[in-house]
């Protein structure tokens, strides 16, 4: 089966309005007519309709770094799946790391965000990973096994087709570390053969997963390239128009 690659873009807390649209109307012309690839940009919550607007008709969705699992209610500071579908997103983050090591998330709060996301028609990047430590002990693979069941608990083969994981060593996340294309496709091995364990070989077969990690445009060729890598989640190598275009192009 051939999955189409994603090649995604997490700005994290960086840009301004002014900024975010720069960079949109600068990255559009070089990315127009690339169809090989579905291209997405995760803006933080104030800068979604900017974003959204400035890429309106083009080949670039836009999506939310993250998202509450309740339709609506008393939580200062969160944004709802229907306020994400009300100004035009079409997918959110679930999980990231940062998320996790700095907000608390659980497995079973990332596993409720994906049920609420599935639920509403949004297109969910489930992210997991491991810290440095759980990789010099030699449980990566346990990590991963645990963190994939977790956020798929309840979910069954008929929900599960637009879901797409994104495996992001927590080591290489803004360290300038890479994990090598074997480190990485040994990983999204791992992570396909616990989701053919969950919902089938079927749907593990045709779920996207993508490497999140230190992702460059000197190393998106050798990482994206191998067979179970199946495009990227990029960080600061995303912050400027030619750089992500260049991933892009891998």
């Amino acid at each position: 089966m051939t999955r189409k690659a994603l090649i995604a873009a997490n700005w994290k807390m960086y840009k301004t309005p002014v900024e975010a649209k720069a960079f949109v109307d600068a990255f559009l012309p070089l990315v127009a007519g690339h169809t090989r690839d579905e291209i997405a940009l995760f803006p933080s919550p104030v800068l979604l309709p900017t974003v959204i607007d400035a890429a309106r008709g083009s080949n670039v969705a836009v999506g939310a770094q993250n998202v509450h699992f309740a339709e609506e209610g008393a939580y200062t500071g969160e944004t709802s799946i229907a306020q994400l579908k009300a100004v035009g997103g079409t997918h959110t983050l679930i999980g990231h790391s940062e998320r996790r090591q700095y907000f608390a998330e659980t497995d079973e709060i990332v596993n409720k965000k994906l049920h609420a996301a599935l639920k509403n028609g949004i297109v969910p990047v489930v992210c997991v990973g491991e810290v440095l430590a759980e990789r010099e002990a030699g449980r990566t693979a346990d990590v991963l096994e645990t963190q994939v069941t977790g956020a798929f608990a309840g979910i069954t083969a008929d929900m599960a087709q637009p879901i797409v994981i994104a495996y992001e060593p927590v080591w290489a996340i803004g360290t300038g570390k890479t994990a090598t294309p074997e480190m990485a496709a040994a990983a999204h091995s791992t992570i396909r053969v616990e989701v053919a364990k969950l919902l089938g070989a079927g749907i593990a077969e045709g779920m996207r997963i993508l490497y999140g990690g230190s992702v460059k445009p000197d190393n998106a060729t050798a990482l994206i390239g191998q067979e179970e890598i199946d495009g990227a989640l990029v960080g600061g190598a995303s912050l400027k128009p030619d750089s992500f275009e260049k991933i892009v192009k891998y």
